[in-house]
């Protein structure tokens, strides 16, 4: 009975150990099986193995396509990012108008914060992104003072 137990106990963990390096690598055949990532067909974005062909971005990641794209794109100047929000508050904000904008660093290149005043002395504030993409940031706000 003690070799029985011994024999069991060693081919759980043997099997433990190979699910978890399997779990790891994705398994076979999926995306780190031979054929599929990193193999010699990825690299130059032809056929990747059978019934998969790489896709437009880096080894064939769908989620790779828009990294190579975004590196051409001209980013967003401070005076762009000024029009956008001020576009953006006739839209969606009526009666406030741009009154500051700060630079800041972000992920991809430079970010833009645009503080808009209102009407009645409400402030609200907009993100730009490199790509001129406005969104709001935070909640409305009276100025102190």
């Amino acid at each position: 009975m003690k070799r029985f137990l011994t024999v069991a106990l060693a081919v759980a963990a043997t099997l433990a150990l190979a699910g978890t390096v399997f779990a790891q690598m994705g398994g076979p055949g999926y995306m780190g099986g031979p054929g599929y990532m990193g193999g010699p067909g990825m690299m130059r974005g032809g056929w990747a193995g059978p019934g998969m062909m790489a896709g437009p971005g880096q080894f064939g990641c769908p989620g790779m396509a828009a990294f190579g794209q975004e590196q051409g794109v001209a980013q967003v100047t401070e005076e762009q990012a000024k029009v956008m929000a001020q576009q953006y508050a006739d839209q969606y904000l009526k009666g406030f108008k741009v009154e500051k904008v700060l630079p800041f660093a972000g992920r991809r290149g430079a970010m833009y914060q645009v503080e808009l005043q209102g009407p009645d002395g409400q402030v609200r504030t907009l993100h730009v992104n490199p790509w001129g993409s406005v969104m709001p940031f935070g909640g409305p706000s009276r100025r102190a003072g």
